[in-house]
């Protein structure tokens, strides 16, 4: 099968909004996190978020947005976006100009597009209260394709001409794991020669606080302590949104038009915990199975990776068995570098997996290895993983990152020096 390539990238991120800007905040483990306006109401018992900088997407109008001006967006497609379409689109923009695509390029019938979101609770919490409000036919008729799941999808093709491949994965927190990995296997079988991948999400009051019913965010007031993957005192994890885009081809079509790579993505991996719905098995049995697979499709020794990424979103119970997992899969003597980045960033849902994935392709670029941070008190669990407090600068060429979603859906990553 042929080797496939990332060469490009693009970010709408808590912790920047470009490449430059997201690779600093990594290596200086500078956070995105903030106390939003929109979660100081008293209804609201959760006040942090990952912001989003330079976008003001409030109204509910989308031609009354304000966003960088370095991005354009016709009229015409605008009317049609929720916020994380907009995040989408300039994220797109960037690494569609990184890997210097040309739009007739993007419309090859061998170029396609997945995508990974839940769609827009905003959205569909306005239409529905205009219908019930003002009647039926005053809905506004490009209300279903601006608001549900598939939206990103939609609007994408549409706005970019994509003759491809196109699809929509949702399986919560895992789904842009599930995007790259079978737009890799597009592109592996010879289906297609080149994929887009962007996960996005929503970044406001609706896609946030319903996770407070859950009892799954975290109610600290401090954005500099309020996510603490792998530290004993964790209690829940901060929301984010934004946007991130990477762009796969085969190594054949990325030689041909020249273009550096940043990685290649050699394997992934899923499984099921089937467990429970919403709690990740206390062995993270599921996870531990989309590891050793991903090892295999990468034809890699557990001893042959570097760093690993993890899930870890700051919750007491899903980062005790992610722990317990990746100790069965990269067992004693071999002590794993691991860190979590959603510590810098918060949990970016439907995105947490492809954002994951990009920042590690800029560590094996620019040879380091993001730390965690906010970490004071390590929970004895880590055992003799080697949990990385700070950023440590050395070559890298191998790592794996993990995501997990509701129901038990685990997805590994793989991507290598090139």
């Amino acid at each position: 099968m042929t080797e496939v390539w990332v060469t490009g990238l693009g970010f709408v991120t808590s912790i920047g909004i470009s490449k430059a800007s997201v690779l600093d905040s990594l290596i200086t483990l500078k956070h995105g996190i903030s106390c939003p306006p929109m979660l100081q109401l008293p209804e609201s018992p959760v006040k942090v978020a990952g912001t989003i900088k330079e976008f003001d997407l409030e109204s509910s109008d989308p031609e009354d947005w304000k966003y960088p001006c370095d991005y354009s967006v016709p009229r015409s497609l605008l009317r049609s976006f929720s916020p994380h379409v907009l995040y989408a689109w300039c994220s797109l923009q960037q690494a569609i100009k990184e890997a210097q695509l040309t739009p007739d390029e993007l419309k090859d019938p061998e170029s396609g597009i997945y995508t990974a979101s839940g769609g827009s609770m905003r959205s569909i919490h306005k239409h529905f209260e205009k219908m019930d409000r003002s009647g039926v036919m005053a809905c506004n008729p490009l209300a279903i394709v601006a608001s549900i799941s598939g939206t990103l999808t939609f609007n994408l093709v549409a706005g970019l001409g994509i003759r491809g491949s196109s699809m929509g994965l949702v399986s919560a927190c895992a789904s842009s794991g599930h995007a790259l990995g079978t737009a890799l296997d597009e592109i592996r079988l010879g289906r297609q020669k080149r994929m887009l991948v962007v996960g996005a999400e929503d970044c406001n009051f609706e896609s946030i606080v319903p996770f407070c019913g859950m009892r799954a965010l975290t109610l600290e007031k401090d954005p500099a302590l309020a996510s603490r993957p792998f530290d004993l005192g964790r209690n829940g994890f901060v929301g984010t949104g934004g946007a991130v885009t990477m762009v796969l081809e085969n190594k054949e079509e990325a030689l041909k038009r020249g273009v550096t790579p940043y990685a290649k993505f050699t394997g992934w991996g899923q499984g099921s915990d089937g467990h429970n719905v919403a709690i990740s098995h206390p062995e993270g049995r599921g996870l531990q199975d989309s590891m050793k697979r991903a090892l295999n499709d990468a034809k890699l020794l557990p001893t042959e990776i570097e760093y690993l990424n993890a899930h870890a979103p700051s919750t007491s119970i899903g980062d005790a068995s992610e722990m317990r997992a990746i100790k069965a899969v990269f067992p004693s003597p071999q002590s794993l570098n691991i860190s979590s980045t959603k510590a810098l960033t918060g949990h970016g849902l439907s995105l947490s997996s492809i954002m994951e994935a990009a920042f590690c392709c800029l560590a094996i670029q620019n040879k380091f290895m993001p730390g965690s941070a906010n970490v004071s008190n390590p929970d004895p669990e880590l055992g003799h993983l080697n949990l990385l407090r700070k950023t440590k600068f050395t070559e890298v060429s191998k790592i794996m990152s993990n995501s997990s979603g509701f129901g038990g859906a685990n997805v590994s990553l793989i991507l290598e020096k090139v």
